[in-house]
């Protein structure tokens, strides 16, 4: 796939297999973190963006954007739109989460052809953001965005009611404080991700005094 991206040129699997076992060169084992993971440890260098979509009491669609700091998993904002979108709408959307805050070297999106507007490209090059596309076809690729799509919806979504687009965003509003500021994460050692973002300093005490 790297041959053809770069040069145009289709080469067999089975022809670069040959080549490597001539060559006595041993394939990476894939032990190690992906690309993904290893920009994504580099602070406030990747964020990461998925979409979903939800009915409100009277079954009318809407859809919600995500976005989420990729090194501490903080979710970076939520923002909804009712009705079909197109890429004004998105980019409407993106440019509302965004709205005053440091923006990422680099933005992680799936393969969905949502992302493939004019507009939202456009968007993106005029903030400097480049966008990394994930494996296609590898949800595990994309994970912890994926994963806070598939928490917000067990633990909030299903259990409560909206009515419209802002009833919405109140309720998922209230949903990312929670996220970030209460709820502790495996991943983080049990922390939150507003406690990865905090300096550590002498003049910081735990709740206990110490």
């Amino acid at each position: 796939m790297q041959i053809h991206e770069a040069f145009g040129i289709d080469i067999s699997p089975y022809a670069v297999g040959r080549i490597l076992r001539i060559k006595t060169i041993t394939p990476p084992t894939g032990g190690g973190p992906s690309w993904l993971s290893f920009i994504g440890h580099m602070k406030d260098s990747l964020w990461s963006v998925d979409l979903f979509r939800c009915e409100s009491i009277n079954l009318r669609s809407h859809w919600v954007m995500v976005i989420m700091d990729q090194f501490s998993r903080r979710i970076i904002g939520f923002a909804v739109h009712a009705g079909n979108c197109d890429g004004v709408a998105y980019c409407r959307m993106f440019n509302e989460i965004i709205s005053g805050k440091t923006l990422p070297k680099y933005l992680s999106s799936d393969n969905d052809p949502l992302y493939l507007f004019h507009r939202w490209k456009a968007n993106l090059r005029i903030l400097e953001i480049e966008e990394i596309k994930s494996a296609a076809g590898c949800p595990t690729s994309h994970p912890y965005v994926e994963r806070i799509v598939g928490s917000v919806r067990r633990e909030y979504l299903n259990h409560v009611l909206f009515f419209k687009e802002r009833d919405l965003k109140n309720k998922l509003d209230i949903y990312q404080t929670y996220y970030n500021h209460q709820r502790a994460h495996s991943s983080l050692d049990q922390k939150t991700p507003t406690k990865m973002n905090m300096p550590l300093n002498n003049s910081q005490h735990d709740f206990t005094g110490k």
